[in-house]
């Protein structure tokens, strides 16, 4: 049976499934109208990319000259808005801006996907089925509402939509019209309502007006290696007592608990990182993405760039390489709990374990280097 035929077997099923949601037969109807299966969005969710980019890769891109550039010139072109968006909601607008300039390039990339189709597509094909039913039925409501016409409903390849990439139970419960014309409308070429609504998911997740996402920090010689860890919370007094400075060579001003990062490991930055990072991690939680977030809002601010050198010499590891890690960590006693290629807290111990056994820099991070160890 040709695909798109099983696809529209699908949907029939899908559409009673969506009525028991409440989702009424005119919006079930204007919204699958020449809908049609896509095969290129099952090539893209298909293609998950054997490399990665190492965190100075990422933020070459993420806070490059460009980007802050066009970041000020939004933060002049919209200032008035803007202003009213961070009184109302207490979040700065440079991070606001930020998270416009890493999804959408400030609007230039909000994607033309017709996003019912691509939602449909995605659940039908079931590698993550009950997850994009629930955003199509989302995504239904949203067009029940009457914020947007179906095919004017754009987004990525995945449903994300907008200036600033709601996917759509996101924006049911977190998007704000704040033009007051009745609509929540993310999609437009004003951008209004999608940075109200990006101000609105991060206050709602307890963004902390005036303290840092993180601030850059210096460790001392000889230090404990084994506190860097995102449970080991600490104020900028006692981490200070430790040795951690500011780049000027002082305490950290007290911004609340806070812990020590090393997104590229010892031999990179250092970051004394607070909650409002984890505030960050709501929207994407990569480390990468929120370290390009908040440091792409600092620039744009005018702060400087981040002084420490990185160890360009080095790559990321593939995802082979990675679940080799794994492997070998694994087979010589320092269990991962499993071989996913996800460097998580479990991988982290255990790299952090071989290197302290045998006389490494026990900074958890697996690098080319620790893998050519491991062999």
């Amino acid at each position: 049976m040709p695909e798109n035929q099983r696809f529209q077997n699908w949907v029939r099923g899908f559409r009673v499934r969506a009525r028991a949601a409440g989702i009424d037969d005119r919006t079930l109807d204007r919204a699958f109208a020449d809908i049609r299966y896509d095969p290129d969005v099952i090539k893209r969710d298909r293609n998950q990319s054997e490399f990665t980019k190492t965190i100075w890769q990422y933020l070459d891109s993420a806070a490059s000259d460009t980007r802050i550039a066009n970041g000020q010139a939004a933060l002049v072109e919209y200032e008035h808005v803007l202003n009213q968006i961070e009184r109302h909601y207490g979040v700065e607008k440079e991070v606001v801006l930020a998270v416009w300039g890493l999804e959408s390039a400030y609007g230039t990339y909000r994607g033309k996907n017709d996003v019912i189709r691509s939602l449909a597509t995605l659940a039908f094909d079931g590698r993550r089925g009950t997850f994009f039913e629930g955003q199509l039925i989302a995504a239904l409501k949203i067009l029940s509402d009457g914020d947007v016409e179906p095919r004017s409903m754009t987004g990525s390849w995945a449903g994300a939509m907008g200036h600033t990439q709601f996917i759509p139970t996101s924006y049911l419960e977190y998007a704000v019209d704040f033009t007051g014309d009745g609509k929540r409308d993310i999609w437009s070429d004003d951008p209004t309502d999608a940075l109200a609504s990006t101000a609105a998911y991060l206050a709602k997740f307890g963004w902390s007006k005036g303290q840092p996402w993180g601030v850059e920090v210096t460790l001392p010689r000889g230090f404990d290696y084994t506190l860097i860890n995102r449970s080991i919370k600490k104020s900028s007094r006692d981490w200070g007592r430790l040795g951690v400075k500011g780049l000027n060579g002082r305490n950290v001003p007290d911004h609340g608990l806070a812990s020590i990062l090393l997104p590229a490991g010892g031999q990179g930055a250092a970051f004394m990182i607070f909650k409002n990072f984890s505030v960050i991690e709501r929207y994407n939680a990569a480390d990468a993405y929120v370290i390009g977030v908040g440091h792409l809002s600092d620039r744009i601010a005018g702060k400087p760039p981040i002084q420490a050198d990185w160890p360009r010499e080095d790559r990321a590891l593939t995802l082979t390489e990675r679940k080799e890690v794994q492997r070998q960590l694994t087979r010589r006693g320092f269990d991962t709990q499993g071989v996913d290629g996800r460097i998580g807290p479990n991988t982290v111990a255990a790299v952090r374990a071989f290197q302290m056994a045998y006389g490494l820099l026990p900074d958890g991070y697996p690098s080319v280097h620790l893998l050519n160890k491991l062999r």
